[in-house]
């Protein structure tokens, strides 16, 4: 079934391109990929670019819609994110792909969904970013820009409902209070669904996978002169997931089972997950004639409470729990030139954050609380230096200290047992090299070398005092890349080729059901390639797409009495990615879209058996339809058309089950906006 439709897909990529008319131009992209507007021609990297009429045409709603744009990219249900081989450091709980929005960096899994309100364009940079994004960054970032308020008071109200009760309204407003000095703005959305999941057990909540999730934002824009800009953002955010897994005996395979499987549960605990986050962004902007300095000072506070049923058909009552509470703050100072033709920036950063976790056992027979502190100091530069007409050489480097310490109990019955008490430093120098080559105004091509880095941490998890399984190294990457960039008036098309070594790569160990560590495995590769590209058809018909193959394997992963996986593909990294979208508007308004999403087959790891387990991959469908009329648009979508189903998340407890997670079933509804 999956190889036809394969076949469908190219040849929709094939008929579409004999179909050229006449065509829309395409327009200049310009980036701030290196904290500088630049045109994305001109950077030396792989970058993909989506546009607000992207987010608006292919209903993208969170970071989840995003990262299925985005080639060798995925994410599961619980915003676990995948990156060409690197995944989520289970007590860091951080991502190796960092979201940047207006300064703010979301890291941890936990809130990894901050609002698409008021967006201009959101860039994806793939690859380490960390000469100039710092510690994490090391499968890439995602920078949202929101948009410049103007004198004039402009804005949108939406609203969309559909299948199991989902509704989702927004609200997003800006403009001038003192025009040309003070400006202000304010966005929401708020979205629900009682989910396609029923708990059966009687006295546990029936909507088993329902969600509520709510954000709001606002801010004020100040511009006493046309030097001086100081921008103060406050952001507002709570989501509460019910729980969408469910457990399968391991007489059946994993590729035989379906997401039907586990459309009735019998839990007698209701799990979910609830977030509460609220930060602050202050950015100052200072600019002569050629340079400019700029501040960026965060704050962000949040709170994670999780209660999982983990014996779902045995001990009543008794359930997991965690709860976390975490502040950070950041503060970066930069200088950068302008105008001038070799290109620089310089800057200091600094963040503290401060951790309270606390996992267990309801009722309380077994928990562990602790007490995490981290702190990271760091200084970057990097320089764009012409050499003749058609070159230009970047030199970066970012050299950071991290320190971070850990105060964690082991409680039975309310006593402490066991305390352990640690504290560690790293440090590391980061740097990147590239060369491009601007063969014309419309092909450049590029060489880059850099490194990246995750950092280190503790596991929450007290089991045997010794550091070896309390204590986790960074894990570090040297990264190439090969990449070409073209551009004409009707087609573009990027292609990048890579290479990434990674030494003490973040694995997950299971040492006893139900406790998992994150621990080193000494070696592992990825290579691949990814294009992306899109072409205007005619002036009513467009077509765009990309495609993401990997190759990413353990290379010294003998774990001993663990199991040794020397050889074996990276878990939760699909083989291959892509996507096609076909897209038509008319000149009386009509619009319509379609939109292929493919994953290819991926490799899960089973800490109760000690092996690998391989799950098929899917192409999902989404369209939409709508029209344009004054100010208004209306129109209807769907969410995966054809109800296919793929295992996004799996984990073993035991020799005797698994528990599964799937991707979302079919969605339709319809929506309507109005622009003012």
């Amino acid at each position: 079934m999956l190889k036809s439709k394969k076949i469908l897909f190219l040849s929709l990529v094939t008929s579409s391109l004999l179909f050229a008319e006449e065509t829309t131009k395409l327009e200049e992209i310009t980036v701030s990929a290196n904290k500088m507007e630049e045109n994305i021609q001109d950077v030396p990297q792989s970058i993909s670019v989506i546009t607000e009429e992207d987010i608006e045409q292919k209903e993208i709603k969170n970071i989840k819609d995003i990262i299925k744009e985005i080639p060798n990219m995925s994410i599961d249900s619980l915003n676990q994110a995948s990156f060409r081989g690197l995944n989520t450091s289970t007590f860091t709980f951080n991502n190796p792909v960092v979201i940047y929005l207006d300064g703010v960096p979301y890291y941890s899994k936990y809130d990894f969904n901050p609002s698409l309100a008021n967006v201009e364009q959101i860039e994806v940079l793939r690859g380490p970013q960390g000469t100039l994004y710092g510690k994490d960054a090391i499968g890439g970032v995602i920078n949202i820009i929101t948009k410049t308020p103007t004198n004039d008071w402009k804005g949108n109200l939406g609203a969309e409902y559909g299948n199991d009760n989902y509704m989702q309204t927004t609200l997003n407003t800006s403009g001038a209070i003192i025009d040309n000095k003070l400006f202000a703005g304010i966005n929401g959305s708020f979205e629900n669904s009682d989910g396609w999941m029923t708990n059966n057990y009687q006295g546990a909540e029936k909507d088993s996978d329902k969600y509520t999730d709510r954000k709001i934002s606002g801010f004020l824009l100040y511009k006493p002169t046309d030097n001086l800009s100081t921008r103060l953002t406050i952001a507002e955010d709570y989501n509460k997931s019910y729980d969408d897994s469910f457990i399968v005996d391991k007489s059946k395979s994993l590729n035989s089972i379906s997401r039907d499987n586990g459309k009735n549960k019998y839990d007698d605990v209701s799990s979910f997950y609830k977030t509460k986050a609220n930060s602050q962004a202050l950015n100052i902007s200072y600019e002569l004639e050629k340079v400019k300095f700029e501040s960026t000072t965060t704050r962000k506070k949040s709170y994670l409470d999780i209660v999982y049923d983990a014996f779902p058909y045995q001990y009543d009552g008794l359930h997991q729990y965690q709860e976390q509470n975490v502040e950070t703050y950041t503060q970066e100072f930069k200088l950068s030139n302008k105008n001038q033709d070799i290109k620089w920036i310089t800057g200091l950063y600094f963040d503290k954050e401060d951790i309270d976790f606390d996992i267990g056992y309801m009722p309380k027979t077994m928990n562990f609380p602790s007490s995490q502190n981290s702190k990271t100091y760091a200084v970057f530069g990097q320089t764009m230096i012409p050499l003749g007409d058609n070159f230009e050489l970047t030199l970066g480097g970012r050299y950071q200290k991290i320190k971070k310490d850990i105060n964690l109990d082991m409680l039975i019955s309310g006593s402490s047992v066991y305390n352990y008490l640690d504290e560690k430093t790293w440090n590391s120098f980061l740097p990147k090299v590239a060369l491009s080559y601007k063969l014309n105004d419309n092909l450049t091509t590029y060489i880059l070398a850099s490194k990246g880095y995750m950092s280190g941490g503790f596991n929450s998890f007290a089991m045997t005092g010794g550091t070896y399984e309390n204590m986790f190294d960074p894990q570090k990457s040297t990264n190439y890349e090969v990449g070409a960039k073209y551009i004409g008036d009707d087609f573009a098309l990027n292609v990048a080729i890579f290479r990434m070594d990674i030494e003490d790569i973040h694995i997950n160990k299971q040492r006893t059901p139900g406790i998992f560590l994150t621990d080193n495995a000494k070696k592992a590769h990825s290579q691949g390639i990814e294009l992306d590209g899109t072409y205007f058809l005619t002036d009513n018909w467009s077509i765009s797409g990309a495609v993401g193959l990997v190759q990413a394997k353990y290379d010294d992963y003998d774990k001993g009495l663990d199991g040794n996986y020397n050889g074996q593909r990276i878990e939760n990294t699909p083989k291959y990615t892509a996507n096609l979208g076909v897209s038509y508007l008319s000149d009386s308004g009509v619009y319509g879209r379609v939109d292929f999403n493919v994953r290819g087959k991926t490799n899960f790891f089973d800490g109760a058996d000690k092996s690998m387990v391989e799950v098929d991959g899917a192409i999902i469908t989404n369209t939409k339809i709508g029209y344009k009329v004054g100010n208004f648009d209306i129109y209807a979508f769907s969410k995966n058309l054809t109800n296919e189903n793929y295992i996004n998340y799996y984990v073993s407890n035991t020799t005797t089950d698994y528990q599964v997670r799937f991707n979302q079933p079919r969605q339709f509804g319809i929506g309507v906006m109005y622009k003012f």
